[in-house]
């Protein structure tokens, strides 16, 4: 049994003990990381949350503290109070934070015991992440683990501080609600008391936050969980948390400067460095021509350059018939890397985009006495010297070539930039880039449902201009929405909302919406819109990828406490689980499953 701390109390955390209280008594309490037995002598390293403490125990001094001591293992959990004393200069441990300090104990109570873990609690651990994932209280005992935590906690701080002594009112809005799915599944919840109804979790409080402006509350914001059953990639969550915020009597300007201010002041607290104001912008069209992706990494080069115009009508069919058949021949100058890569490393790329869709990929080696590759033979003189001038190719680069439609083009080479920016080492980990993606298009075609649906979400104001567009010309159309993008990764997104009734319904009609359908599925909003909306605009940032950003990690996984794996399972709890017979039939539910084991 453990021993009570009845009497005892916590003077310091670990690493608050200085050398200024030197000779004075404390009180520490936390784990044992390590512990060392030289005979007279025994060291405990002790581990609280702040960091860790060197405790001596002497078998001279304190004799029936010392053979309790020598009962220690790691992960026992301890109270002990003694004293502060400096260590001799040639035991001063530069590298711990109480490396010149030690507590001579003269108290010790073992609180807990533990067993053996199943993984070491260390920083940098390398262990297979399933298993920390199912030890995951042990996982977050590791300090960068801890760190991690607590820069989230952090951010959400300043998140909180900033955007109160900005105006906004923090306001909760429901976790059970009506399903409107306008994106991804709805995660659904039986109702006990209105038999065969079910409530959503929210997707986003999107429609929630819009009537709250329509209520005159003019700045919201919160820091709220989300929801969205979908098939996840190894950076998603199916539960996942975002600082929301909206304003009203706002356009794209106002939306854009009070969250400048917003990370600037987060990264200054955070993690002491400066962003700089204004960040750069970018339409989307060019994003996407000049990275292939609307949220790019400008952290390097590697640009896409369009060549269709120069090869439309050459002797190579795989670029013309590109071009003819409406799509593009777009290339990425890979400088330097026609002497460093070898033929198999190139082969490796044009494998490498197939995973994107393209077919393959087409490529030039730049060297002093000529040109080395299987396609100039179908070029032409004019044509390959073209193509050279248009990359501002010189001896050493290799010329990478992707020909299909503008989607696969895109996608295939702008990974193909990072996977060679990867290889090439070109990234600096220490930069933050930041950018916003601006004039996103207003609706996008969806080939298998043969229609035009929302970009963004249906609520979306589009541009001014563009306005006149939107039934005959939908694909002209821009939107006042926008992305906030860090070293290539979006943090924020968000646009300026439609309030006007009229036009909202003309959006609904365009997307394919009966006035029926959109009746049933945000008559609520609607209705709302009737008694008077003011202009708003708002934008959610990802506070896990905001977090993993900047605690330098790779995987949000890192940043949330207890995450979901790929399958949207939790493999500490093994939700989710069955549950009684009782339960189902309370809430009218009954599973049309064959084989329910074989599901688990």
């Amino acid at each position: 049994m453990g021993e009570s701390i009845c009497g005892l109390k916590r003077t310091h955390y670990c690493t608050e003990v200085t050398v200024n209280d030197v000779g004075k008594e404390v009180t520490v309490m936390g784990w044992v990381q390590r512990r060392r037995d030289l005979g007279k002598l025994i060291f405990v390293s002790l581990r609280d949350r702040s960091g860790i403490i060197q405790v001596v125990f002497s078998d001279e001094t304190k004799k029936e503290i010392f053979e309790k001591a020598e009962k220690i293992r790691s992960e026992f959990v301890l109270a002990i109070r003694g004293k502060v004393v400096k260590r001799a200069d040639d035991a001063i441990n530069p590298d711990m934070i109480t490396g010149e300090i030690e507590i001579w104990a003269e108290e010790l109570r073992i609180l807990s015991t533990a067993e053996t873990p199943p993984m070491y609690i260390e920083e940098n651990l390398q262990v297979n992440e399933a298993l920390r994932l199912k030890y995951r209280y042990l996982d977050l005992r590791r300090p960068d683990m801890q760190r991690n935590i607590m820069l989230r906690h952090r951010v959400a701080k300043v998140a909180r501080d900033y955007f109160d002594a900005n105006g906004f009112l923090e306001i909760e809005t429901p976790m059970l609600t009506k399903s409107t799915p306008e994106g991804a599944r709805d995660y659904l919840v039986p109702s006990r008391v209105h038999p065969g109804k079910l409530y959503a979790l929210p997707q986003s409080p999107q429609l929630f936050k819009q009537l709250l402006m329509a209520a005159g509350f003019d700045r919201y914001f919160q820091i709220v969980k989300c929801f969205r059953d979908e098939d996840l990639r190894a950076d998603r969550q199916p539960e996942f948390t975002q600082i929301d915020l909206e304003m009203s009597f706002v356009d794209v300007e106002d939306v854009i400067k009070i969250n400048e201010g917003f990370i600037k002041k987060l990264f200054k607290e955070v993690l002491d460095v400066e962003v700089n104001c204004p960040f750069e912008r970018m339409s989307y069209k060019e994003a996407m021509e000049r990275f292939g992706t609307d949220k790019p990494d400008t952290r390097f080069g590697l640009e896409l350059v369009d060549l269709s115009h120069i090869v439309k009508d050459c002797g190579f069919r795989v670029f013309s018939d590109a071009v003819k058949n409406g799509g593009s021949v777009r290339a990425i100058n890979a400088k330097g890397c026609g002497g460093k890569f070898s033929r198999k490393e190139i082969d490796a790329l044009g494998e490498y985009v197939k995973n994107y869709n393209a077919k393959g990929m087409a490529w030039i080696v730049v060297e002093e006495d000529g040109l080395k590759s299987p396609i100039t033979k179908f070029l032409n003189e004019e044509e390959i010297r073209a193509i050279l001038e248009k990359v501002h190719a010189e001896p050493g680069d290799l010329i990478c070539f992707v020909a299909d439609k503008d989607k696969i083009v895109f996608s295939a080479l702008g990974e193909l930039r990072l996977e060679i920016a990867r290889k090439l080492n070109l990234v600096n980990d220490k930069e933050f880039k930041f950018l916003w993606i601006t004039e996103f298009p207003l609706f996008e075609y969806d080939e298998e449902e043969e229609r035009y649906v929302a970009k963004h979400h249906p609520f979306t104001a589009p541009m001014d201009e563009d306005i006149k567009y939107i039934e005959t010309e939908p694909e002209k159309v821009r939107s006042k929405a926008y992305d906030l993008v860090l070293n290539g990764n979006e943090i924020g997104g968000g646009s300026v909302r439609i309030h006007d009734q009229e036009l909202q319904k003309t959006m609904f009609k365009c997307l394919g919406f009966t006035e029926e359908e959109a009746k049933e599925r945000f008559g609520f909003l609607l209705e709302a819109f009737k008694y008077g909306t003011p202009p708003h605009g708002g934008i959610a940032f990802g506070l896990d990828r905001l977090a993993m950003l900047m605690a330098g990690c790779s995987s949000i996984r890192d940043v949330i406490a207890f995450p979901k794996v790929q399958n949207a399972s939790c493999l500490m709890t093994n939700a989710p689980d069955v549950v009684d017979e009782k339960q189902l039939e309370e809430l009218h539910v009954k599973f049309d499953i064959k084989d329910i084991d074989n599901q688990q």
